[in-house]
């Protein structure tokens, strides 16, 4: 099969190689996906410059989590009924060497999740991180029907779908940009307000928007860099659900400020949620698809034996929408 992969840490044009890479078999329990496309993520062009020092030990590494494409063949345990659906893939590169920057990828059964035909595979490929992390900020801690949640960076990926699960399931949405384009993103994807990015003028304008009350929730993406604003509407009581914080990666702790206001702050990664978490995330999605219920962002579609430039983009960001590589 032709696949992408590294055998070193560093620069994606340096490191990453294109060719031919034996095609894996499905063991028990697993299935051998055809993959029409595979999502880049941050967490994917952090491994590849060396976030995760062990990961090469076991040989080299096919990255990238997320996916989609059509099972071909079952491992013992999988019904044949499994051959020829259409699936989006998760998780397919944790905890093991090879993921889904490749023409096939064998994993558990679980993690290739039906979705309905007329979803693209370049959607598919976006379900993994960007609309699983989302899943579970938002209904980790209960129903939010009724409730106001606070979405920072509403037009990242992560937060873009958040927004629309927070609407899709009764909530009043306020959201945070930084850019015209921004903010129609996040009103478009439902949110009933969007002011600035975290500061004197948004905190103003959410308390007078929630009459002085506050939110409920915050599904936050840069908690380091956003805590001391995000307290300021939090209600007592309140859950800040974060997944990241690039800008402060140590950020300082007001513990008795935020001890006294009783609050939890939720960490998530989706690559170690409870399994109950990553199976009802994944119902909910391919649901959702079916329905068409969620709105979509692919901001670049590029070729597999162009992965550099794939990486490349992540991480010089800078555009709404996922970034995903064509592998047919």
């Amino acid at each position: 099969m032709k696949a992408a992969w590294f055998e070193k840490f560093g620069n994606a044009e340096d490191v990453l190689n294109y060719g031919d890479f034996e095609t894996p078999r499905p063991d028990e329990g697993e299935v051998l996906v055809r993959l029409q496309a595979s999502g880049i993520n941050p967490s994917d062009t952090k491994k590849r410059a060396g976030s995760s020092p062990a990961l090469l030990k076991a040989g080299p590494v096919i990255p990238h989590s997320d996916g989609a494409g059509i099972i071909e063949t079952v491992g013992p345990g999988v019904p044949d009924s499994r051959v020829g659906e259409h699936v989006w893939v998760y998780n397919a590169q944790f905890g093991r060497q090879h993921g889904t920057a490749a023409e096939y990828v064998a994993l558990d059964s679980s993690q290739a999740v039906w979705m309905p035909e007329k979803t693209g595979f370049d959607v598919g490929a976006c379900m993994g991180i960007p609309a699983m992390t989302s899943h579970r900020c938002v209904t980790a801690d209960g129903p939010v029907d009724g409730q106001t949640i606070l979405v920072t960076g509403g037009a990242g990926r992560v937060g873009y779908y958040a927004i629309q699960w927070a609407k899709q399931l009764r909530a009043t949405v306020i959201a945070t940009a930084s850019s015209d384009e921004g903010r129609e993103d996040c009103l478009t994807a439902g949110a009933d307000l969007v002011t600035g990015h975290p500061g004197e003028e948004t905190t103003a304008a959410i308390k007078d928007y929630t009459k002085g009350l506050g939110v409920d929730r915050v599904v936050e993406g840069e908690f380091g860099g956003n805590l001391n604003h995000i307290l300021k509407v939090l209600k007592t009581n309140g859950t800040i659900a974060t997944y990241s914080s690039m800008a402060k990666p140590t950020p300082e702790i007001p513990f008795y400020q935020m001890m006294f206001m009783d609050i939890t702050v939720r960490y998530v990664l989706v690559y170690v949620m409870p399994d109950s978490a990553k199976q009802q995330a994944a119902k909910d999605i391919s649901d959702y698809l079916e329905q068409e219920k969620l709105q979509h962002r692919v901001a670049h579609t590029i070729p597999l034996s162009n992965i550099a430039h794939g990486h490349k983009l992540i991480e010089d960001a800078g555009f709404p929408g996922c970034v995903v590589l064509n592998i047919d």
